[in-house]
């Protein structure tokens, strides 16, 4: 990697650059008050009341009582608890309601569930990547343990309109989860409002580092441990606390939440500024899922005639980074599970390419973006398989 050389970022999707202010708020976690919070002695249980205040903060940020925060490793382990205490605090129930859009952190953990004998219920979509409630409305049956629907779609940015999912929940007696992880920094997240008994956050997602997740769980829901072990969480998840980890998501938390306006004027405008430049200057390209509701930073576009590979590979001899809308590795290409869920061909789901931007992204790495992409489409167009002269014995990113 050429690091003396500048990145222009365009995957903020997948994960974030850490922010300057959460290192800070970090490093003295690992360099000097490291002790371990479960001891005896003052030098470890004296951080624990830092532990505190980053719940408190992570609260905040989504208006909810501190006592609701359960920290776990990431956004997949928070998903998979959640369905996983449903189907244990209600042993009667064996079926659940998700999407076929839903990150693999649902889709392959409802797999393993069939395979043990649950029902799963996975919601089709329409073109554009919308929800049809009334559909979700009539999957919910006596047996349903829970219904997880992702509130932001990872790839496309497509938004569901979660109060509304909630309410249909409550009026079936029904728990609701929703995978929030690409919301912060971008949405009012207001759980009281929202009506969910669990929601799923991951730091990574905002600026802060990987490894450290949270749970929102609802007061007064029944919640079994997914990770069992000590009496750490309150007896709702084992394992010693990650202190570094937690004070940097309570930092990225408060940041996160000053940042709200910027992602929905400035960093909007970049977004559709780079969208807007790509369907007028590039011919057969388009847009996947619907313009809104739609998250403030994501754009996902298709390039006919060309494979999202090549594309990848191209923008990252000019050090772009951006992800195609599946698992991309050298010489293969699956088609994004949720653009085929869209009814996309397998053509035009090879061709796709998601431009995440974030509050560190300008508008000269923009501009930036528009000077070099029209030029790689083109050469790549020019070749018969989109690929022929391009190096492909690099891996690449993927999507999160």
């Amino acid at each position: 990697m050429k690091m003396s050389q500048p990145i222009y970022y365009f995957d903020n999707n997948a994960t974030t650059r850490i922010a300057p202010e959460v290192v800070d708020a970090m490093l003295p976690f690992l360099k000097e008050y490291w002790g371990n919070p479960s001891s005896a002695y003052s030098f470890g249980h004296g951080v624990t009341r830092h532990i505190n205040e980053a719940r408190e903060r992570v609260a905040a940020l989504i208006n909810a009582d501190p006592r609701e925060i359960l920290f776990t490793s990431c956004g997949t382990e928070s998903n998979n608890s959640a369905i996983h205490s449903a189907l244990v605090t209600h042993p009667e129930k064996r079926h659940l309601v998700t999407t076929s859009v839903e990150h693999s952190a649902n889709i392959k953990f409802c797999d393993f569930l069939k395979k043990r004998g649950y029902e799963v219920t996975l919601l089709p979509v329409e073109s554009d990547g919308t929800l049809d409630l009334h559909l979700l409305e009539k999957s919910i049956r006596p047996d349903t343990a829970i219904v997880s629907v992702m509130w932001a779609n990872n790839e496309t940015g497509v938004l569901f309109p979660i109060e509304e999912i909630a309410a249909i929940c409550r009026s079936k007696g029904t728990l609701f989860h929703t995978d929030a992880v690409q919301t912060p920094g971008k949405l009012k997240i207001e759980v009281k409002e929202l009506g969910v008994d669990l929601l799923s956050l991951s730091a990574h997602k905002l600026h802060a580092p990987k490894g450290i997740g949270l749970l929102y769980v609802k007061r007064r829901t029944k919640y079994q441990p997914y990770v069992i072990g000590g009496g750490q969480e309150r007896g709702r998840r084992g394992g010693t606390e990650n202190v570094p980890y937690i004070v940097a998501f309570g930092r990225a938390a408060e940041l996160a939440m000053a940042s709200l306006q910027d992602e929905n004027t400035r960093v909007r405008g970049l977004r559709d500024k780079l969208e807007t430049g790509v369907l007028n200057r590039i011919e057969g390209s388009s847009r996947n899922g619907a313009k809104e509701p739609r998250l403030p930073n994501t754009t996902n576009l298709a390039f006919a005639d060309v494979e999202a590979e090549g594309i990848l590979l191209l923008l990252d001899q000019v050090d772009i980074c951006a992800s195609s809308g599946s698992a991309c590795t050298t010489g293969s290409l699956d088609p994004s599970h949720v653009l085929r869920a869209m009814g996309s061909t397998a053509e035009r789901a090879r061709g796709s390419v998601r431009f995440s931007l974030g509050s560190y992204n300008t508008e000269a790495e923009v501009d930036y973006v528009l000077k070099h992409l029209p030029e790689i489409i083109a050469k790549l167009r020019a070749n018969e398989s989109g690929l022929e002269g391009v190096s492909t014995g690099r891996d690449v990113a993927h999507k999160s």
